[in-house]
Protein backbone atom coordinates (compact mmCIF):
# COMPACT_ATOMS: atom_id res chain seq x y z
CA UNK A 1 0.00 0.00 0.00
CA UNK A 2 1.69 3.17 -1.20
CA UNK A 3 1.36 6.88 -1.65
CA UNK A 4 3.01 7.93 -4.92
CA UNK A 5 4.71 11.31 -5.31
CA UNK A 6 3.49 12.70 -8.65
CA UNK A 7 4.93 16.19 -8.10
CA UNK A 8 7.24 16.74 -5.11
CA UNK A 9 6.47 20.40 -4.38
CA UNK A 10 9.25 22.43 -2.76
CA UNK A 11 11.63 20.82 -0.26
CA UNK A 12 9.18 18.04 0.65
CA UNK A 13 10.67 15.86 3.38
CA UNK A 14 9.70 12.96 5.61
CA UNK A 15 10.02 14.23 9.18
CA UNK A 16 9.54 12.83 12.67
CA UNK A 17 10.40 14.56 15.95
CA UNK A 18 14.09 14.56 15.09
CA UNK A 19 17.41 12.73 15.08
CA UNK A 20 18.76 13.12 18.59
CA UNK A 21 22.02 11.85 20.08
CA UNK A 22 24.08 12.30 16.90
CA UNK A 23 25.20 15.93 17.02
CA UNK A 24 28.66 14.83 18.20
CA UNK A 25 28.96 13.18 14.77
CA UNK A 26 28.10 16.45 13.01
CA UNK A 27 24.49 15.51 12.23
CA UNK A 28 21.72 18.10 12.83
CA UNK A 29 18.55 17.44 14.80
CA UNK A 30 16.40 17.69 11.66
CA UNK A 31 12.74 17.15 12.56
CA UNK A 32 9.87 19.55 11.85
CA UNK A 33 10.57 23.25 11.41
CA UNK A 34 7.19 23.91 13.09
CA UNK A 35 6.76 21.30 15.85
CA UNK A 36 3.27 22.55 16.82
CA UNK A 37 1.81 21.98 13.33
CA UNK A 38 3.56 18.60 13.12
CA UNK A 39 2.07 17.56 16.48
CA UNK A 40 -1.47 18.58 15.49
CA UNK A 41 -1.06 16.93 12.08
CA UNK A 42 -0.54 13.58 13.80
CA UNK A 43 -2.96 14.13 16.67
CA UNK A 44 -5.99 14.76 14.47
CA UNK A 45 -5.43 11.28 13.00
CA UNK A 46 -4.85 9.61 16.38
CA UNK A 47 -1.16 9.00 15.60
CA UNK A 48 1.61 8.92 18.17
CA UNK A 49 3.57 12.23 18.39
CA UNK A 50 6.66 10.82 16.67
CA UNK A 51 4.82 9.35 13.66
CA UNK A 52 6.58 10.30 10.39
CA UNK A 53 4.73 12.83 8.22
CA UNK A 54 5.48 15.01 5.18
CA UNK A 55 6.74 18.58 5.49
CA UNK A 56 6.74 20.89 2.48
CA UNK A 57 7.90 24.49 2.04
CA UNK A 58 5.75 27.13 0.30
CA UNK A 59 4.38 24.76 -2.38
CA UNK A 60 2.89 21.35 -1.58
CA UNK A 61 3.20 18.01 -3.39
CA UNK A 62 0.77 16.12 -5.61
CA UNK A 63 0.08 12.63 -4.22
CA UNK A 64 -1.77 9.56 -5.55
CA UNK A 65 -3.07 6.71 -3.39
CA UNK A 66 -3.00 3.02 -4.31
CA UNK A 67 -5.20 2.14 -1.29
CA UNK A 68 -7.65 4.05 0.89
CA UNK A 69 -5.65 6.37 3.16
CA UNK A 70 -6.56 8.70 6.02
CA UNK A 71 -4.71 12.01 5.62
CA UNK A 72 -4.45 15.33 7.41
CA UNK A 73 -3.18 18.80 6.57
CA UNK A 74 -2.03 21.34 9.15
CA UNK A 75 -0.13 24.57 8.56
CA UNK A 76 -0.46 27.82 6.63
CA UNK A 77 -3.61 28.12 4.49
CA UNK A 78 -3.34 26.56 1.04
CA UNK A 79 -5.79 25.05 -1.42
CA UNK A 80 -6.17 21.25 -1.34
CA UNK A 81 -7.93 19.42 -4.17
CA UNK A 82 -8.84 15.78 -4.70
CA UNK A 83 -9.22 15.14 -8.42
CA UNK A 84 -9.94 18.83 -8.97
CA UNK A 85 -12.50 19.20 -6.14
CA UNK A 86 -11.51 21.60 -3.36
CA UNK A 87 -11.46 20.32 0.23
CA UNK A 88 -12.42 23.82 1.44
CA UNK A 89 -10.12 24.00 4.44
CA UNK A 90 -10.62 20.46 5.78
CA UNK A 91 -7.90 19.30 8.17
CA UNK A 92 -8.53 15.54 7.86
CA UNK A 93 -10.00 13.52 4.99
CA UNK A 94 -9.87 10.17 3.19
CA UNK A 95 -8.00 9.65 -0.08
CA UNK A 96 -9.47 6.68 -1.93
CA UNK A 97 -7.62 4.30 -4.30
CA UNK A 98 -6.70 6.00 -7.56
CA UNK A 99 -7.52 9.50 -6.29
CA UNK A 100 -4.98 12.33 -6.53
CA UNK A 101 -4.43 14.99 -3.87
CA UNK A 102 -2.95 18.28 -5.09
CA UNK A 103 -1.60 20.61 -2.40
CA UNK A 104 -1.28 24.24 -3.51
CA UNK A 105 0.98 27.07 -2.38
CA UNK A 106 0.92 28.64 1.08
CA UNK A 107 -0.68 32.09 1.20
CA UNK A 108 1.43 32.92 4.27
CA UNK A 109 4.04 31.17 6.40
CA UNK A 110 6.42 28.56 5.01
CA UNK A 111 5.92 24.96 6.20
CA UNK A 112 2.85 22.77 5.80
CA UNK A 113 2.38 19.18 6.99
CA UNK A 114 0.61 16.18 5.48
CA UNK A 115 -0.03 13.37 7.94
CA UNK A 116 -1.01 9.76 7.19
CA UNK A 117 -2.88 7.54 9.62
CA UNK A 118 -0.29 5.01 10.79
CA UNK A 119 2.51 7.17 9.37
CA UNK A 120 5.09 6.55 6.66
CA UNK A 121 7.61 3.75 6.94
CA UNK A 122 10.86 4.90 5.27
CA UNK A 123 14.22 3.48 6.25
CA UNK A 124 15.30 4.56 9.73
CA UNK A 125 18.75 6.18 9.84
CA UNK A 126 20.43 6.59 13.23
CA UNK A 127 17.16 6.24 15.09
CA UNK A 128 15.12 8.66 12.98
CA UNK A 129 12.97 8.56 9.84
CA UNK A 130 13.82 12.15 8.86
CA UNK A 131 14.83 12.54 5.21
CA UNK A 132 18.40 13.55 4.51
CA UNK A 133 17.32 15.06 1.18
CA UNK A 134 14.09 16.25 -0.46
CA UNK A 135 11.72 13.64 -1.88
CA UNK A 136 11.70 13.34 -5.68
CA UNK A 137 8.91 12.68 -8.16
CA UNK A 138 7.98 9.00 -8.72
CA UNK A 139 8.93 8.12 -5.13
CA UNK A 140 6.52 5.67 -3.50
CA UNK A 141 5.95 5.86 0.23
CA UNK A 142 4.78 2.80 2.17
CA UNK A 143 1.67 3.62 4.24
CA UNK A 144 -1.05 1.81 6.18
CA UNK A 145 -4.64 1.68 4.94
CA UNK A 146 -7.02 3.95 6.85
CA UNK A 147 -10.20 6.00 6.88
CA UNK A 148 -11.26 9.14 8.73
CA UNK A 149 -14.03 11.68 9.02
CA UNK A 150 -13.75 14.93 7.05
CA UNK A 151 -13.07 17.38 9.88
CA UNK A 152 -11.75 20.86 10.69
CA UNK A 153 -9.82 21.98 13.73
CA UNK A 154 -11.65 24.24 16.19
CA UNK A 155 -11.06 27.92 15.39
CA UNK A 156 -8.77 28.46 18.40
CA UNK A 157 -6.44 25.66 17.27
CA UNK A 158 -6.06 26.73 13.63
CA UNK A 159 -2.65 27.81 12.36
CA UNK A 160 -1.89 31.50 12.90
CA UNK A 161 0.70 33.52 11.07
CA UNK A 162 3.41 34.41 13.65
CA UNK A 163 3.87 38.10 14.43
CA UNK A 164 7.63 37.94 13.98
CA UNK A 165 8.53 38.72 17.60
CA UNK A 166 11.12 36.19 18.76
CA UNK A 167 12.25 35.85 22.38
CA UNK A 168 15.89 35.13 23.16
CA UNK A 169 18.31 34.61 26.02
CA UNK A 170 21.86 36.05 25.94
CA UNK A 171 24.36 34.13 23.83
CA UNK A 172 27.88 33.20 24.90
CA UNK A 173 29.36 36.30 23.22
CA UNK A 174 26.44 38.62 24.05
CA UNK A 175 28.66 41.00 26.03
CA UNK A 176 30.81 41.67 22.95
CA UNK A 177 27.96 43.60 21.28
CA UNK A 178 25.74 46.60 22.01
CA UNK A 179 22.44 45.01 23.03
CA UNK A 180 20.41 48.01 21.83
CA UNK A 181 21.38 47.13 18.25
CA UNK A 182 19.62 43.77 18.67
CA UNK A 183 16.53 44.74 20.66
CA UNK A 184 15.67 48.17 19.25
CA UNK A 185 15.81 47.23 15.58
CA UNK A 186 13.77 45.40 12.94
CA UNK A 187 15.42 42.79 10.73
CA UNK A 188 14.16 41.24 7.51
CA UNK A 189 14.31 37.57 6.46
CA UNK A 190 16.49 37.21 3.37
CA UNK A 191 15.60 35.23 0.23
CA UNK A 192 18.49 32.82 0.83
CA UNK A 193 16.97 31.50 4.09
CA UNK A 194 16.10 27.80 4.40
CA UNK A 195 15.90 24.96 6.93
CA UNK A 196 19.59 25.40 7.74
CA UNK A 197 18.88 28.88 9.00
CA UNK A 198 17.57 32.40 8.46
CA UNK A 199 19.74 35.17 7.06
CA UNK A 200 18.57 38.54 8.36
CA UNK A 201 19.24 41.92 6.76
CA UNK A 202 19.14 45.14 8.75
CA UNK A 203 21.44 47.14 10.97
CA UNK A 204 24.99 45.80 10.76
CA UNK A 205 26.90 44.85 13.90
CA UNK A 206 30.53 45.68 14.60
CA UNK A 207 32.31 42.33 14.71
CA UNK A 208 35.06 41.78 17.33
CA UNK A 209 38.55 41.52 15.91
CA UNK A 210 40.25 38.14 15.65
CA UNK A 211 39.00 34.67 14.78
CA UNK A 212 36.96 32.53 17.15
CA UNK A 213 37.62 28.88 17.82
CA UNK A 214 34.59 26.94 16.56
CA UNK A 215 32.10 26.36 19.37
CA UNK A 216 28.89 24.31 19.73
CA UNK A 217 25.70 25.78 18.26
CA UNK A 218 22.13 24.48 17.97
CA UNK A 219 18.77 25.38 16.41
CA UNK A 220 17.91 28.93 17.43
CA UNK A 221 21.50 30.12 17.90
CA UNK A 222 21.79 33.72 16.67
CA UNK A 223 25.24 34.44 15.23
CA UNK A 224 26.87 37.56 13.84
CA UNK A 225 28.62 36.83 10.53
CA UNK A 226 31.84 38.50 9.41
CA UNK A 227 29.87 41.08 7.38
CA UNK A 228 27.93 42.10 10.52
CA UNK A 229 24.61 40.48 9.56
CA UNK A 230 22.64 38.03 11.71
CA UNK A 231 22.26 34.30 11.09
CA UNK A 232 19.67 32.27 13.02
CA UNK A 233 20.27 28.52 12.83
CA UNK A 234 17.38 26.22 11.89
CA UNK A 235 16.63 22.53 12.43
CA UNK A 236 19.13 21.49 9.75
CA UNK A 237 21.80 23.93 10.93
CA UNK A 238 25.39 22.94 11.60
CA UNK A 239 26.56 21.62 14.97
CA UNK A 240 29.59 23.92 15.47
CA UNK A 241 30.36 27.41 14.25
CA UNK A 242 33.03 30.09 14.40
CA UNK A 243 30.82 33.18 14.41
CA UNK A 244 30.05 35.00 17.70
CA UNK A 245 26.81 33.84 19.37
CA UNK A 246 24.93 36.98 20.32
CA UNK A 247 21.70 35.27 21.44
CA UNK A 248 19.74 32.01 21.64
CA UNK A 249 16.08 31.77 20.56
CA UNK A 250 14.08 30.13 23.35
CA UNK A 251 12.68 26.66 22.75
CA UNK A 252 9.07 27.90 22.92
CA UNK A 253 9.67 30.12 19.86
CA UNK A 254 11.56 27.70 17.59
CA UNK A 255 8.34 26.93 15.69
CA UNK A 256 8.06 30.65 14.83
CA UNK A 257 11.44 30.54 13.06
CA UNK A 258 10.21 27.78 10.76
CA UNK A 259 7.28 29.89 9.51
CA UNK A 260 9.07 33.19 8.77
CA UNK A 261 9.13 33.52 5.00
CA UNK A 262 11.46 35.83 3.04
CA UNK A 263 10.46 39.47 3.40
CA UNK A 264 9.02 39.08 6.91
CA UNK A 265 10.24 41.46 9.59
CA UNK A 266 11.70 40.08 12.82
CA UNK A 267 12.25 41.69 16.22
CA UNK A 268 14.02 40.20 19.25
CA UNK A 269 12.99 40.42 22.90
CA UNK A 270 15.29 39.48 25.78
CA UNK A 271 14.02 37.10 28.49
CA UNK A 272 15.76 35.36 31.38
CA UNK A 273 16.56 31.64 31.43
CA UNK A 274 13.90 31.18 34.13
CA UNK A 275 11.30 32.88 31.91
CA UNK A 276 12.40 30.74 28.96
CA UNK A 277 11.87 27.54 30.96
CA UNK A 278 8.44 28.70 32.13
CA UNK A 279 7.34 29.72 28.61
CA UNK A 280 8.41 26.34 27.20
CA UNK A 281 6.63 24.39 29.94
CA UNK A 282 3.48 26.44 29.47
CA UNK A 283 3.42 25.99 25.69
CA UNK A 284 4.37 22.31 25.85
CA UNK A 285 1.62 21.58 28.38
CA UNK A 286 -0.98 23.49 26.37
CA UNK A 287 -0.35 21.65 23.13
CA UNK A 288 0.04 18.29 24.87
CA UNK A 289 -3.50 18.84 26.18
CA UNK A 290 -4.74 19.82 22.70
CA UNK A 291 -3.03 16.75 21.24
CA UNK A 292 -4.68 14.45 23.77
CA UNK A 293 -8.12 15.91 23.02
CA UNK A 294 -7.63 15.42 19.28
CA UNK A 295 -6.36 11.85 19.69
CA UNK A 296 -9.29 10.97 21.94
CA UNK A 297 -11.78 12.38 19.43
CA UNK A 298 -10.09 10.65 16.49
CA UNK A 299 -10.44 7.28 18.21
CA UNK A 300 -14.22 7.54 17.86
CA UNK A 301 -14.14 7.19 14.09
CA UNK A 302 -10.79 5.80 12.94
Amino acid sequence: MTLAIIEPGLQTLVVDQGRFGSRHQGLPWSGPADWVSFLLCNSILGNQPNTPALEFSLVGPTLKASRRLALSHIGPPCNLEIDGHSLNGLNSFTLNPGETLKVGSCSSGVCGYIGIKGGITPKSILGSNCSLSAIKAKTKLACSEGWCMRTRLPEEWLWQNPKGEVRVTPGAEFASFKSKNLFNEEFMVDQSSNRMGLRLSGKEFSVPEGEMVSEPVCPGTVQVSRNGHLLVLGMDGQTIGGYPRIAQVIRADLDILGQLRPGRKVTFTLVSEEEAKFLWQEKSNRFSSVSMQLCTASGLFL
